[in-house]
């Protein structure tokens, strides 16, 4: 069958889709012509369920993404030395330090914010998280996580795919790779967004090297959140599916001998999905079923508060219909990003976060989903203890601060210390691979054993390094 053959007969099926001439009949003619074969060997779906390695201790995770960097040590790392070295400059015995803006001699700048211990666990949370400091008692903080990169855009992309360069798969990709969808007419990695452009764009949510099926999707960030999901009025059910299924006995049989090409594959699983979702799609992201007491939990009826409470109530929507792995950003754009005015902008980014982030725990653990879904919050790096700029903090990936909750996670503990000054990670620290390892490991998945060839080599989430950090299972 010629190439030609094959494209008129493409034509002569897009003229006449729209026509009298029934879907049906039409494959009965390409059939004839030799174009469809006459028992074609069934597709595996990529996105079945799989078995973990092992029993998992969450079945999705949620990533609160804090994109641009949130101070740790006027969040989770009080350091009283700062108060004492306050407007001197780091003692010679912290050796040089390489920053991004060159900041390394300018003078230690201590917090401004008040400490209180919180909860049984007596977790020290600063004054900008209140409502966020009242679920210590179900979080496991790790104080001493590090990271390669000094700027956003290398860091970003190494806290989604554990490499400070582009092209390899996000964390979300390798869950779904490893893992397979637990609900057929949902994605099962979907990307929230609150405000600007993420730093580096999809790159963050690519599936990189694996099959383009398990990149993520992004939902979006005003209006509805998924586009055209009514089906066209102009065509019944039944020619819509009848269309759709010789579409991709096309497709299929165009891809045979471009095994190497997973565009057309991951194009083909879009349409099944985008069908499947008319009926599904609608009431995952419908809110107007929910309580005003729930979305006021969430602050979706303040103005700082809607959009990220938004996001998080519809993460809770997702995880409650099987959706494997939701990343939620806040501060999309490096809202975080204090290079001056730390107390402005933190105030301003704490106020809009803190709520709808202790709503989504709250309404988590009220519906018994925290037990099975793993929270995961935290940014690509935290800030120095120096100052920039007289009244900001430069990037700080040597030693911050990220925290866990459910998901089997032993709540209650800090794990990981940094030294005096919060300048770097000295007992207990965790590297972007360790923490991606543990992810994987509560959702039944051993990191080391996830692989996919990939020019002649078995690549692994976490590419040659890491280790799951056994203190934060119960």
């Amino acid at each position: 069958m010629s190439h030609k053959r094959i494209a008129r007969s493409r034509r002569d099926f897009l003229r006449n889709a729209g026509s009298g001439i029934g879907t049906y009949a039409l494959a009965s003619m390409l059939d004839a012509d030799g174009v469809l074969p006459r028992a074609a060997a069934a597709v595996a779906d990529p996105l079945a369920p799989k078995q973990p390695h092992f029993k998992p201790t969450a079945k999705s995770v949620i990533f609160v993404f804090i994109e641009g960097g949130p101070s740790h040590i006027d969040l989770f790392d009080p350091k009283p030395a700062l108060e004492k070295l306050a407007g001197q400059p780091l003692p010679p015995s912290f050796g040089k330090v390489v920053t991004a803006m060159g900041t390394s001699n300018n003078t230690l700048m201590p917090s401004k914010r008040a400490w209180k211990q919180h909860g049984q666990s007596g977790i020290w949370v600063s004054d900008w998280l209140p409502e966020i400091a009242k679920h210590t008692d179900d979080m496991a903080v790790f104080r001493a996580c590090w990271a390669d990169g000094l700027n956003h855009v290398g860091s970003v992309c190494q806290m989604n795919t554990c490499s400070i360069l582009a092209g390899r798969p996000a964390l979300g990709s390798w869950v779904m790779y490893g893992l397979g969808s637990a609900n057929q007419n949902l994605p099962t990695f979907v990307v929230l967004t609150d405000a600007g452009e993420v730093v580096g764009g999809p790159k963050n949510w690519s599936s990189g090297f694996l099959p383009a099926t398990f990149q993520g999707t992004q939902f979006r960030n005003t209006g509805a959140p998924i586009l055209d999901l009514n089906p066209p009025e102009t065509i019944g059910k039944t020619q819509q599916r009848g269309r759709l299924d010789l579409l991709k006995t096309l497709n299929h049989h165009f891809n045979e001998d471009k095994a190497e090409d997973t565009e057309l594959e991951a194009r083909i699983n879009a349409y099944e999905l985008a069908y499947r979702m008319q009926s599904a799609g609608p009431e995952a992201v419908d809110l107007s079923k929910e309580t005003e007491a729930t979305k006021k939990l969430y602050g979706m009826d303040e103005e700082a508060t809607s959009k990220l409470g938004t996001n998080c109530l519809l993460a809770r929507r997702l995880v409650e219909r099987g959706v494997r792995f939701v990343e939620l950003y806040s501060g999309s754009g490096s809202g975080w990003d204090a290079h001056n005015d730390i107390e402005g902008n933190h105030s301003k980014m704490c106020r809009s976060s803190d709520k709808p982030v202790a709503g989504l725990l709250a309404d988590l653990k009220a519906r018994g989903l925290l037990d099975e879904t793993l929270v995961v919050w935290g940014g690509e790096f935290g800030r120095t203890p120096f100052n920039e700029k007289g009244d900001g903090r430069d990037h700080n990936p040597w030693g911050f601060t990220m925290w866990m909750a459910g998901g089997g996670i032993k709540p209650g503990q800090v794990i990981g210390t940094t030294d005096e000054l919060g300048l770097r990670g000295i007992d207990g620290r965790a590297h972007v691979t360790d923490l991606h390892a543990t992810i994987l490991h509560a959702l039944g998945l051993n990191h080391i054993n996830v692989t996919f060839m990939h020019n002649g080599r078995p690549e692994r989430p976490t590419i040659v390094t890491g280790e799951v950090i056994q203190k934060a299972f119960a």
